[in-house]
């Protein structure tokens, strides 16, 4: 298995070193593009680790390592310069598997993330997300979150959401979403669809997600 590992630092020759020894090891290593938007990056690369930084544009790295938390149970290994106890309690409070202090040689690094890694994948998998505009769909326990909000789906909606989210870009016939509702037993049909698709864009324009669902007229729904 190739394992990703999702490098949260802001000073790119440290992030660039970081990426370069541990690619040269066979992991895939990546940065956020977008310090602003560190979660929904997380959940579109869908890594099995995270190094995070304290110290970052916008946001420190106890707020995002607490919404990752929210949606997945992936190890944290916090990387910083403040390795004061005070700093080490409060990583491990807010959800880090381990905390390492800077500067650090790499092949410490390097050893930290196999025992990690080890640990976390000896005993479970990783989480199910699914990632569009900033949402994310967890598929191990049905919620929706966006910046941060948890989203209440009942099963139709969550599944007409999975649906439509496993085929993002592509228009889903409205047949195909009924026949999926009913893997769950009840009888839906179409005016029952349109109800439910209605009640589900309802709540994400509640949540601030305008124009999620699209409606392809006589044919289906599309995410885009």
């Amino acid at each position: 298995m190739v394992y990703k590992v999702f490098v949260v630092e802001d000073d790119r020759v440290i992030a660039d070193k970081i990426c370069e020894y541990l690619n040269s090891f066979g992991y895939v290593a990546e940065v956020p593009k977008d310090f602003a938007n560190v979660a929904a990056e997380f959940a579109a690369f869908l890594p099995q680790l995270v190094l995070m930084d304290i110290s970052l544009p916008f946001y420190n790295g106890y707020y995002w390592c607490s919404e990752i938390r929210k949606v997945s149970k992936v190890p944290v290994i916090f990387i910083s310069s403040a390795a004061d106890s005070m700093n080490i309690v409060m990583a491990v409070n807010y959800g880090a598997d381990d905390f390492i202090a800077k500067p650090f040689d790499l092949s410490i690094l390097s050893a930290k993330i196999q025992a990690v890694l080890r640990r976390a994948y000896d005993f479970g998998g990783q989480t199910n997300l699914l990632e569009h505009r900033g949402a994310v769909l967890n598929l191990d326990n049905t919620t929706l979150m966006y910046h941060g909000s948890l989203i209440e789906l009942t099963k139709n909606e969550y599944r007409i959401l999975l649906t439509l989210m496993e085929s993002k870009g592509k228009t889903v016939k409205r047949d195909t979403l009924m026949a999926r509702l009913w893997e769950s037993d009840s009888f839906v049909d179409d005016n029952t669809l349109t109800v439910n698709v209605t009640r589900l864009r309802r709540k994400l324009e509640q949540a601030g997600l305008y124009d999620f669902i699209l409606t392809k007229k006589g044919i289906g729904y599309l995410v885009e």
